[in-house]
């Protein structure tokens, strides 16, 4: 039997921390079975759900000591069913934000969101520089699970107005 660990591990950023981290956990048998990694400023952050043999769970404790003494900040917690897992009927969505930069953004985004009581599965999000002016351009992705009961109409629109407070542009599209 396996257990799910989501897996965390941020530090300097250098050549090899993704090869050191992967070698540790394939001593214990784990299966990365989702991740993202990226280097953030100076440092690497990586984000992973693993699968490890219920027999090695104890292990991880052993291998985060060792991680940590690397100078690397580490954290594991088992998991739980995934929302799509547990939320039958719910809709994907995908949700593209692109505009001037400026503070608040993705909170103004995240709160219209939650509010409706739709859940973010995943978000990315770029800062970058408009090729003539400099002006600092945002852009996010993000995917989005929305309850069965909600009209897509209302939602859609509540979004649409938040977009239009946050001064940024706003397309939906179905996830898959």
């Amino acid at each position: 039997m396996r257990t799910s660990v989501v897996f965390t591990l941020t530090g300097k950023d250098r050549p090899g921390i993704v090869e050191e981290v992967t070698a540790v956990l394939l001593e214990l048998d784990a299966n990365v079975e989702l991740s993202r990694m990226a280097r953030l400023g100076g440092e690497f952050a990586i984000l992973m759900m693993v699968s490890v043999p219920s027999a090695s769970l104890a292990d991880i404790g052993v291998a985060v000591d060792d991680l940590s003494s690397r100078g690397y900040q580490v954290t594991t917690s088992e998991t739980v069913p995934t929302h799509a897992e547990s939320r039958v009927g719910w809709a994907s969505y995908r949700i593209r934000v692109r505009g001037a930069d400026h503070e608040g953004i993705i909170h103004q985004i995240a709160a219209g969101l939650s509010l409706r009581g739709i859940n973010i599965e995943s978000v990315e999000t770029e800062t970058t520089r408009a090729p003539i002016s400099g002006t600092a351009l945002f852009s996010m992705t993000a995917v989005v699970a929305v309850p069965p009961d909600l009209a897509d109409s209302d939602w859609m629109v509540e979004l649409s107005e938040a977009g239009n407070q946050a001064n940024v542009d706003i397309t939906v599209s179905d996830a898959e």
